[in-house]
């Protein structure tokens, strides 16, 4: 992944040309490299061939395969940050879009500079994570590598899932509400309400194991890490 959000590398995919042209230009006067797709199919195509790709920003209705298609495909094999773009502003989907994986997610029409804004907030906040690791019997987190290992065998986790676990693991022992999660992980990208913390958390705890023990629920608060 690149170091200079300045310089980052985006995939656009949209199927209306004057939209991935839009959001092409702007981002580009802000420094950032674009590749655009024009349908699912080739957007997977895209982005099996550039291993190099910063961020994605994804639009959900689009032919051939849908943008939560392309999401799931995408979250299996990567963690790369990705922006779901919608014209339908229903709750539904934009919990199914972060139960599967999405970063961000923004409603048609929108500002350019707020997608810019939300672009490299996500790029900052991805690419300035801290560069020690974090150690616990039998797990290691590992920032600035974005990497977690179960009894030193890796395993994928989505973003969200990887910034939950860091900051419940970085707070370990202390009593964290939903809603102060919600806040510190999800901060102004989610208006939706607390429940898809306690979908990623479920998640988290089947990846990690026998070691998902770590993440308690606190009866009526929220969650905590604890090494027990």
């Amino acid at each position: 992944m690149t170091t200079s959000v300045t310089k980052a590398k985006i995939l656009v995919v949209d199927d209306e040309y004057k939209m991935r042209r839009l959001m092409r230009n702007f981002l580009e006067v802000h420094g950032h490299r674009i590749l655009e797709a024009a349908d699912g199919e080739e957007a997977l195509d895209i982005f099996y061939a550039n291993k190099d790709i910063d961020l994605v920003i994804l639009d959900v209705m689009m032919p051939k395969i849908s943008g939560f298609d392309v999401l799931m495909e995408i979250r299996a094999s990567s963690s790369v940050p990705v922006i779901m773009l919608t014209a339908r502003a229903q709750e539904c989907d934009e919990i199914m879009g972060y139960d599967i994986g999405a970063d961000q997610y923004i409603t048609k029409p929108f500002s350019l500079k707020v997608l810019v804004a939300k672009v490299e907030a996500l790029l900052r906040r991805t690419m300035s994570a801290q560069s020690e690791a974090l150690s616990f019997t039998g797990v290691t987190i590992d920032k600035t590598a974005h990497y977690v290992s179960i009894d030193d065998e890796e395993i994928y986790l989505s973003v969200k899932e990887f910034d939950l676990l860091c900051y419940l693991a970085e707070n370990k022992g202390i009593t964290l509400s939903r809603e102060k999660i919600l806040d510190n992980v999800w901060a102004f990208d989610y208006f939706g309400d607390a429940r898809t913390i306690d979908t990623h958390i479920t998640k988290l705890r089947k990846k990690l194991g026998k070691y998902g023990k770590y993440l308690s629920t606190v009866r009526g608060i929220g969650y905590k890490f604890e090494v027990v």
